[in-house]
């Protein structure tokens, strides 16, 4: 395994890593919730600054509420310490009312979970204590099995969709959703256009089950988001907002067939990894502007900046460009 591939898988199990159902001790909904659309009250996901977190999550936090976020995206809970990043459970509902920051979603590790080979799986009801307990309305899965991604067939994407469906049946006791946050793999076809998303949107239930669109992963697979938005109305209530280096634009190539075999092309992660590059919102070569008007299609209730990789040492000043083009361009 190269160290592209690695670092990839490092940072993805990061932000997945992290007895229903105890009263809350205090309510984590904070008082200075901005106004306006889902897109001009823009959120964060944490995983942008996972290694500041590492070092002092209080701080962080702080400084992004400071910057004007009203709402976090949490990830990377620790079952064993009940924690984030060091704080426990607790501790972060106290730093987030204390910086009157909400929130509403969190991604929570169901790797094996959602795996036909894995009998240890993760506890889902502790993950919907844990977001009941931060007054969260989504615990998303942010990743797929991530043991081999050539391997992600029809059945295994049934597989998922069942597996979220009883996760969803769980959660929906506590109030809380299950919901499901695509790459670009998703998007790979298994005959007459059907894509690995599809096949996990058709066959999970609406009311147990919904989706965070990743605006970057689906563009960089080439499909366009309006048409999962027109085909699946209201499925969409959370949005990941990350913008793509205009230099590395080009669509991802998963879906070209072998011509030896007949069979589509096995995927090169590393090659792939050569053509991602990410830029603060705005910078990019995603049209938001032009995704807004499929907000209310979408269902679209939550949205987060989210960067996976920020190249500049100045990592507060460049979520704040990402923010700040948030607030001049919506309402």
């Amino acid at each position: 395994m190269t160290q592209s591939r690695r670092n990839f898988l490092k940072q993805a199990s990061l932000g997945v890593m992290g007895g229903l159902l105890a009263p809350q001790l205090f309510s984590c909904k904070g008082t200075g919730a901005a106004s306006g659309s889902p897109l001009k009250n823009i959120g964060l996901q944490l995983f942008t600054l996972r290694d500041l977190l590492a070092k002092d999550p209080k701080e962080v936090l702080k400084s992004v509420a400071k910057i004007g976020y009203t709402h976090v995206e949490t990830f990377g809970v620790d079952l064993n310490n009940n924690s984030f990043w060091g704080l426990p459970v607790d501790e972060l509902k106290k730093v987030l009312n204390d910086n009157n920051l909400i929130s509403h979603s969190g991604h929570y590790d169901m790797s094996k979970y959602l795996s036909k080979d894995h009998t240890d799986k993760e506890n889902i009801e502790k993950y919907i204590e844990i977001a009941h307990n931060l007054g969260q309305e989504y615990v998303i899965a942010p990743v797929p099995p991530m043991d081999n991604l050539n391997k992600l067939d029809v059945a295994v994407y049934q597989y998922i969709a069942e597996q979220l469906n009883k996760a969803g049946e769980m959660a929906k006791k506590a109030g809380i959703k299950i919901g499901y946050h695509n790459h670009f793999w998703e998007f790979k076809e298994f005959g007459n256009g059907t894509k690995g998303l599809d096949i996990i949107l058709a066959f999970t239930e609406p009311d147990l089950v919904c989706f965070e669109l990743d605006l970057f992963w689906i563009n960089k697979a080439g499909e366009n988001p309006q048409t999962y938005f027109t085909k699946y109305p209201g499925r969409f209530p959370l949005w990941h907002v990350k913008d793509m280096d205009r230099q590395f634009s080009n669509p991802i190539e998963q879906n070209k067939f072998d011509a030896k075999t007949g069979k589509r092309d096995t995927l090169n992660f590393e090659e792939v990894m050569k053509t991602i590059r990410y830029t603060e919102v705005g910078s990019g070569s995603i049209n938001y502007p032009n995704l807004t008007t499929f907000a209310n299609e979408s269902g679209l209730k939550y949205a987060f900046v989210e960067q996976d990789d920020i190249y500049t040492e100045d990592k507060y000043g460049s979520i704040k460009k990402s923010y700040d083009y948030m607030q001049k361009n919506f309402k």
